[in-house]
């Protein structure tokens, strides 16, 4: 299972040019305060799923709690959720639905979450919802909603039909390749947003020339690539799909260089890996909070209604308390507690001095390891970036000069 990607801005979001920002509030240079949005990820079906993804982070996450399903959201933690952040929104709100399999949880549930926002929207607050999927339920009557609700969709497919049916099989053990593809031509037929999320393991590295080309020949033109992770707390690499650090960054060269030449003839698709890093170095905040350097303040609601600071880290120790008995304040209290936040600014000295600091931002902490004689992180990928900077910073920069 991936994470859910936007192409509008599902997470703590700030677009205007030149901020500071810190993990409550963002301060513009000028002075004022602006509150960032507040951003909610549910898993309204828990880790169920009706595929089984040899990678999945979030199975690898369930087993190593306590209790590993929490079965379906009730409609009413629902509505405690919704109430309790739409009444304390100030710059916006966002909604993210995944799983497991969100589409599991059955239609009506999304129907009653659209009409709670609307009925604690007291403010007018602007309110996205985002749903990530693997396609397996979607059918004229979801894309009909979907696309009336103005849900942005993320669509997990890797790539080609031989990558994605290496790991991503159905309960049966059947590929499911040609059944996500399907679903994505009803999303185009009703007119759907949607992105295209593709896990980069071992073999999507492998073949990026031909994904690239298959989503060109398709039209998918909105596409998130995530690095496939290593079970968490585990050693690196020990599964076959593992994606080692000199793969990743052949990876990211490859796919830049099909993406600029694109680029150059203003025919490229969207790819929020680059188009963040763009967008950092022409000054601006970066929207995807793997490219940010801190964890920010996300609510990641299991079906319980358990809160917990970030959907890699869904484990007991680090549960911050439940939407039907807590406040928001109570919530953010423990998260201040744990030093979830405050962990993600412990990097390396090498790493701070690093000339590629200022736009890698030392990557997701997920994917970070600590040293204990340094007393710090340093991100298991950091050889992968120096590797992608070294080739292509020029020509992102250049192209962040030009759209300046």
């Amino acid at each position: 299972m991936d994470r859910i990607s936007a192409r509008t801005n599902y997470i703590i979001t700030v677009k205007q040019k030149s901020h500071e920002y810190n993990s409550s509030q963002v301060r513009l240079r000028g002075g004022g305060i602006v509150m960032p949005p507040i951003s909610v990820l549910m898993k309204p079906a828990s880790g169920m799923c009706n595929m089984m993804c040899d990678y999945c982070f979030y199975c690898d996450e369930t087993k190593k709690r306590t209790q590993q399903s929490f079965g379906f959201m009730k409609e009413e933690t629902l509505k405690n959720i919704i109430r309790k952040t739409m009444l304390r929104a100030e710059g916006g709100i966002s909604y993210a639905y995944q799983g497991g399999e969100p589409t599991l949880r059955g239609i009506d549930f999304f129907r009653r979450a659209v009409a709670y926002q609307k009925q604690y929207n007291k403010h007018g607050i602007q309110v996205q919802n985002a749903f990530q999927t693997n396609g397996y339920l979607l059918d004229e009557e979801w894309c009909r909603f979907l696309k009336d609700n103005h849900f942005l969709v993320g669509v997990s497919l890797d790539g080609i039909q031989e990558v994605h049916d290496a790991y991503r099989h159905g309960k049966d053990g059947r590929p499911t390749y040609e059944r996500v593809v399907r679903a994505t031509g009803l999303l185009d037929e009703y007119g759907v947003d949607y992105n295209i999320l593709t896990v980069v393991n071992r073999r999507v590295a492998e073949r990026i020339e031909d994904i690239y080309e298959n989503f060109r020949r398709h039209g998918w033109k909105y596409q998130q690539y995530i690095a496939c992770l290593d079970p968490l707390g585990e050693p690196h690499g020990q599964n076959e799909y593992a994606l080692r650090p000199a793969e990743y960054g052949e990876f990211l060269i490859r796919l830049f260089d099909l993406w600029y030449a694109d680029w150059q003839k203003r025919q490229q698709p969207y790819i929020r890996t680059f188009e963040n890093y763009v967008s950092i170095l022409a000054g601006y905040f970066p929207e995807a909070c793997d490219q940010r350097g801190t964890c920010g303040i996300q609510y990641v609601v299991e079906a319980d209604g358990g809160v917990y600071p970030c959907d890699f880290y869904m484990t007991d120790e680090y549960l911050l308390g439940n939407f039907n008995d807590c406040r928001l304040d109570a919530l953010d209290e423990r998260r201040r507690e744990l030093g979830f936040i405050e962990r993600s600014q412990k990097l390396s000295a090498e790493c701070f001095a690093c000339r590629y600091y200022h736009v890698c931002r030392g990557g997701c902490q997920r994917n970070r390891d600590w040293k204990l004689q340094q007393e710090a992180y340093e991100n298991y990928f950091c050889s992968a970036y120096r590797m992608f900077f070294d080739a292509c910073y020029g020509k992102l920069a250049g192209i962040a000069e030009e759209l300046k």
